[in-house]
């Protein structure tokens, strides 16, 4: 992604940001004398909640500004992962505001006061449902654009608000039929089903700090690109650094021709990366290569033969990088092992197995794990 990109990017997310503020602090002034008029602690709650929202769009913005900064030398890769944090931020502020609206229901619950409710008080919760709806509606799909966690992650928050409004609604109306309140216990369930999102949200957001693994079929598509550059054979060992919604790196292994120079290598690693970049926004880092042998018929049979017998092990997902040096007898490959308890001895046992299928031969592998699909 180019700076004119990333700095259109922020741009949207902060513009989306200040629409939140303003419409969270409104409803939130609405609510908050709709509620101190009623009596109604859930009209209440709900007011604090729309404020949580507007500091949670004010820590979006201030993590996009952050995270727009451009890489300096402490921090060659950039500042992307602010995000993340600013999304986990936002996540334990909806985490607060679920556990301190529990406590509250639970407090009404043994302590109830009785509400008043108006038409007015009504058609103002009603609106506030719509528009939180139509808000967080908003807030996730510009996130998703934009690829912007903390972005999604207030929508989210929003979409529960929406159901807080319609929930103490609901509470009102069964109040005026019947007399019986039961706000409190409505609020007390929407509290943990806050909590539960909230924690979702923190799961989500850490696993994106740890490293996840890309996606099967973004994985696939880079593979197919570099395999589209004449000369390249195959595309193995593809492992993707996330440092950021717009920056992620990459490295991958190729197969090419022995007989190609150090002049066609050059030309074929410069090509790959230019068309992963212009095609898939992924700067690939680091090529490495695999020789294939192009001069003897042997290595053929060699090959299927040795393979048949590593992936004769489930846990063995694929070989790749072969190559026979029939001059000084090496064989030289690369196992990928699934992710299984004991794959270190899985992997020396299928190397012991290979090794007394060609005992003239030195046997030289490396054990690759499967880092993307």
């Amino acid at each position: 992604m180019s700076r004119n990109d990333r700095e259109n990017r922020g741009k949207v997310i902060i513009r989306t940001s200040i629409i939140g503020i303003i419409t969270n602090v409104l409803l939130a002034g609405f609510k908050l004398v709709v509620g101190l008029i009623s009596g109604s602690i859930a009209i209440v709650l709900d007011a604090v909640n729309n404020l949580s929202d507007a500091l949670s769009s004010v820590i979006t913005i201030i993590g996009t500004a952050l995270a727009g900064k451009a890489p300096d030398k402490k921090h060659p890769y950039g500042y992307g992962r602010i995000e993340y944090l600013s999304a986990m931020v936002i996540s334990i502020i909806v985490m607060y505001a679920g556990v301190t609206s529990l406590i509250e229901s639970v407090r009404s619950i043994f302590h109830p006061e009785a509400a008043n409710y108006t038409t007015v008080t009504l058609v103002i919760v009603a609106v506030a449902v719509v528009v939180k709806l139509l808000l967080g509606q908003f807030f996730i799909g510009t996130g998703k654009k934009v690829s912007s966690d903390s972005l999604i992650a207030s929508g989210t928050d929003a979409r529960f608000d929406s159901i807080i409004s319609a929930a103490t609604l609901v509470a009102a109306i069964f109040f005026l039929v019947t007399g019986l309140s039961i706000e409190a216990y409505l609020a007390a369930i929407i509290a943990i089903v806050m909590i539960k999102s909230a924690l979702e949200m923190l799961r989500d957001t850490i696993s994106e700090i740890l490293g996840e693994r890309i996606d099967t079929a973004l994985s696939t598509e880079v593979k197919n690109t570099i395999k589209s550059v004449e000369g390249v054979q195959g595309a193995y060992d593809l492992i993707f650094s996330d440092y950021g919604p717009d920056r992620v790196l990459a490295s991958v292994h190729i197969e090419i021709p022995d007989t190609f120079t150090a002049d066609k290598i050059d030309e074929i690693t410069r090509e790959i990366q230019d068309k992963v970049y212009k095609e898939h926004n992924i700067s690939l880092i680091s090529i490495g290569i695999y020789s294939v042998n192009t001069k003897d018929e042997d290595t053929i049979a060699m090959r299927t033969a040795i393979s048949k017998a590593a992936t004769a092990h489930k846990e063995v997902l694929q070989m790749h990088g072969f190559f026979v040096d029939f001059v000084r007898k090496v064989i030289r490959f690369d196992l990928v092992i699934d992710f299984v308890p004991g794959n270190h001895e899985i992997f020396k046992e299928t190397i012991k197995e290979i090794q007394s299928m060609y005992p003239e031969y030195q046997i030289v592998a490396n054990m690759d794990v499967s880092y993307s699909d």
